[in-house]
């Protein structure tokens, strides 16, 4: 309704998930830093916990918009109380595999044959897991051994876990996750907005959907939709869908703290306040983001520390390729002497036509497909050291701008 009176040419507050009015936040844009930073590893867990509404499907959505889908293969799931046998097959679901039986063997092998097939054709693969919180501990140790697929010494699936505080309390203090720790490649906490990102994440979302200044706000009004909603984003957008009705309805091009105070108002009478609006101080958050040792350090992002993670994955990009390489020399060798051993068989026996021979032929498709697993494997790694040179960036920029120094002092 409002739409049509105020011109605009969507909802600009939706509250399901849309890239499109992605707005980077502090929090926002360093939870993406350190995504871009577990990505570029490929392998292990990423793990991004908030609040309700704090925009996690929201930070993923836009994400995955950038990700090219010729180089990685992701499945979202949304997980409800699941044990570790349906886990498996939910996860074989989001990869939109059939699986033959109702086992979970089956689940397994089809999964693992799927990997296996992505990887061939250079591509890598993603599984998103939202609503963690909500798994039993046996699913997300299921989740864990999924994660012991490999090819080779290079692991075919990574998993990223979105989840609400609770789940960040389970995986750092259960004693039967140790495993899984210890593959936990960046976190990040998804804090509330400041009160000064309150008005700029507004205006936002109206100038996607093309507002022209009609309706205009009151400033006062941003500062009290803050401290009402606690900075959450989907509370943001439950309390300004009201306002703007309610300037509608009464065909206001002005929202000011009157309307405000009574959108405030009609939540209370109808009960639904405590859902939109904080009902105590916010605790203090926990630590904004963090990683192992071989990550980027949250509390005081060096730009040396950052530039040896750069080298560090750059000398494992070398050692990679060489690797590959030997591998290469080594079935071409070893495909020389099986054409040598099949030219000097007895005479007497019925020879097979050299280029005919299977063994000769099964190593010639095994070198072929490292020829471009070689290929693929340059791609994906080129692909890793964009992403790390753009991670250092932005380390060094949030270090630059005083907020790293600040929490480095």
């Amino acid at each position: 309704m409002f739409d049509q009176f105020y011109g605009f040419e969507g909802r600009p507050f939706q509250l399901t998930p849309d890239p499109a009015f992605y707005f980077e936040s502090a929090t926002h844009r360093k939870a993406l830093s350190y995504l871009g930073y577990g990505l570029a590893q490929g392998e292990g867990f990423v793990v991004i916990t908030g609040e309700v509404g704090a925009g996690k499907s929201t930070l993923v959505s836009h994400l995955m918009a950038t990700i090219d889908p010729a180089r990685l293969t992701a499945a979202c799931i949304v997980t409800s109380a699941l044990d570790g046998e349906a886990i498996v097959h939910v996860v074989a679901q989001g990869f939109g595999l059939p699986v033959a039986g109702h086992d979970k063997a089956s689940a397994l092998g089809a999964i693992e044959g799927f990997l296996h097939a992505e990887a061939r054709a250079g591509r890598r693969c993603l599984l998103i897991v939202d609503e963690a919180q909500n798994l039993a501990i046996d699913a997300v140790e299921e989740l864990r051994m999924l994660s012991n697929f490999q090819l080779g010494s290079h692991p075919l699936l990574q998993t990223l876990l979105l989840g609400q505080p609770e789940f960040r309390t389970t995986l750092l203090e259960s004693p039967l996750l140790e495993q899984l720790r210890q593959r936990v490649i960046a976190t990040h906490h998804l804090t509330a907005m400041e009160l000064r990102e309150v008005q700029p994440y507004v205006e936002h979302r109206l100038n996607r959907v093309g507002w022209k200044g009609n309706p205009g706000f009151d400033h006062r009004v941003f500062a009290e939709v803050h401290e009402a909603t606690g900075g959450i984003p989907r509370r943001i957008n439950q309390i300004v869908n009201r306002l703007l009705l309610l300037g509608a309805v009464e065909e206001r091009s002005l929202i000011d703290l009157d309307m405000l105070h009574e959108v405030l108002g009609e939540l209370d009478e109808d009960g639904t306040r405590p859902l939109v609006c904080r009902s105590e101080p916010a605790e203090t958050a926990p630590p904004a983001a963090s990683a192992r040792s071989d990550g980027p350090h949250a509390d005081a992002p060096d730009p040396d520390v950052a530039r040896r993670l750069i080298e560090a994955a750059l000398a494992q990009r070398d050692s990679q390729l060489e690797e590959l390489r030997n591998v290469v020399f080594e079935l071409a060798a070893s495909l020389e002497q099986v054409r040598q051993g099949a030219a000097g068989e007895d005479d007497s026996r019925e020879e097979t036509p050299r280029g005919e021979d299977p063994r000769v032929a099964g190593l010639q498709e095994q070198l072929a497909q490292m020829a471009a697993g070689n290929a693929a494997l340059e791609a994906r790694l080129d692909e890793q050291e964009r992403t790390l040179r753009h991670t250092l960036t932005m380390l060094i920029e949030w270090f630059e701008g005083g907020e790293g120094r600040r929490r480095a002092a």
